[in-house]
């Protein structure tokens, strides 16, 4: 090939097709040849692999790619820490002034895009216009292993971790892994105590923002999402779903030891140190240990003698908010569960299924030193006293003990 044919491949690749270039590199340099031979040449060119025209820009340190030399030149400055744009309030650092701009509106408060459906704002148009699908429904990215559908292409992209089952940010304290970044820094805080989040009206404090967010409805009573089944409403719209399960009767978390379902998969998590006999939380002050944080914390106040709900009617005070609510409808005389065999009605769920167990005659509790067999845990438990000879309940005006407290009450009026 001549010079000046390769002068013409070269020139021609800002508008010119393959194919053009071909004819013109044929037609100048083979002109002179006869026909058969122009042939001969052209069926050996068709047949040489034609190189990618389009020039690329690799960077020599790292994996990255573009077709665009204004980009490698701003990704290079990266390497060599020639971030010469920084914000004056944090540690953010660009290698773009337009970069640091948009970053600036985030201390200074400024969302100049906002969606005219619903109230949100957002500082770059790109955020408006992923928000706006919410609306349309549109997610144009689906998995091709399940059925989930995505509308950012990045989402997309942590949801395949799942199933290959990459992790590949893990904590250097503990055993703890994760698919991204982020998740790694916020874990990171559970060690260093840090909470950046407060509640301005309780002393509430939290790791995530979003925490802080769905608190802060808890002082507004504010609960944007509703079943359309029952009266329940909630914060938070994966509650809802969760709520919905319910309904449909959809457990799709099972324990593969022994029967139980459940909706949630931390429940099943929880559920499972039951056949471990692991319980993480233990009691400082009596030898009370569980599964569950906020069981510990709630058996705390126990001991502080701390009733934080109490009854408008009636003097009753309780440690839990379920507790009080299901001490109401002893006021309002709503006894929501019912027996499907017998007249039986109750306020709780977990009465009306001990009830059951009187029509199936199961009897779950028995004693290990007699043949005292029982529905009931608690009935168990004070069986157990005439075996110890615990008398837990005394008299303050004569010596009298009893095993029960309802024999006190009976032994109480005596005096009276």
């Amino acid at each position: 090939m001549t010079q000046k044919s390769v002068n013409i491949l070269t020139k021609n690749t800002s508008g010119a097709s393959t194919k053009d270039i071909l004819a013109k590199h044929i037609s100048y340099s083979h002109k002179t040849q006869k026909n058969s031979d122009t042939t001969a040449v052209r069926t050996q060119v068709e047949q040489t692999p034609i190189p990618q025209l389009t020039e690329i820009f690799n960077c020599d340190i790292c994996e990255f790619k573009t077709s665009q030399k204004g980009r490698i030149l701003a990704h290079l400055k990266a390497h060599v820490a020639e971030q010469v744009y920084c914000c004056n309030n944090c540690d953010y650092k660009s290698v773009k002034k337009d970069s640091l701009q948009t970053h600036m509106k985030i201390h200074t408060g400024e969302k100049p895009f906002t969606c005219n459906i619903c109230e949100y704002k957002c500082i770059q148009k790109s955020s408006l216009q992923k928000h706006m699908k919410i609306h349309t429904g549109e997610k144009p990215f689906s998995c091709n292993i399940c059925e989930y559908k995505c509308i950012q292409k990045s989402h997309l992209q942590k949801h395949m971790k799942i199933h290959t089952g990459e992790k590949p940010f893990s904590c250097n304290i503990c055993e703890y892994k994760c698919i991204e970044k982020s998740n790694l820094q916020r874990h990171m805080k559970i060690h260093t105590g840090e909470k950046p989040f407060s509640c301005r009206i309780c002393k509430y404090q939290c790791i995530h923002k979003s925490n802080l967010w769905y608190h802060m409805k808890i002082h507004t009573e504010e609960k944007p999402f509703s079943c359309n089944v029952c009266e329940y409403k909630c914060i938070q719209k994966s509650n809802l779903q969760r709520h919905m399960k319910i309904h449909t009767g959809e457990k799709r978390f099972s324990c593969n030891i022994c029967e139980y379902k459940c909706i949630k998969k931390r429940d099943l998590q929880r559920h499972m140190k039951i056949h471990t006999g692991e319980n993480p939380f233990s009691c400082n002050i009596c030898e009370y240990k569980c599964i569950k944080k906020d069981r510990l914390q709630r058996h705390m106040k126990i001991h502080t003698g701390e009733k934080p709900f109490s009854c408008h009617i009636c003097k009753y005070q309780c440690i839990q908010k379920s507790n009080l609510q299901t001490h109401m409808k002893i006021h309002t005389g709503e006894k929501p569960f019912s027996c499907h065999i017998c007249k039986y009605q109750c306020i709780q769920k977990s009465n009306l299924q001990t009830h059951m167990k009187i029509h199936t005659g199961e009897k779950p509790f028995s004693c290990n030193i007699c043949e005292y067999k029982c529905i009931r845990k608690d009935v168990l438990q004070t069986h157990m006293r005439i075996h110890t000879g615990e008398k837990p309940f005394s008299c303050n005006i004569c010596e009298y003990k009893c095993i029960t407290k309802s024999s006190l009450q009976t032994h109480m009026k005596t005096h009276t």
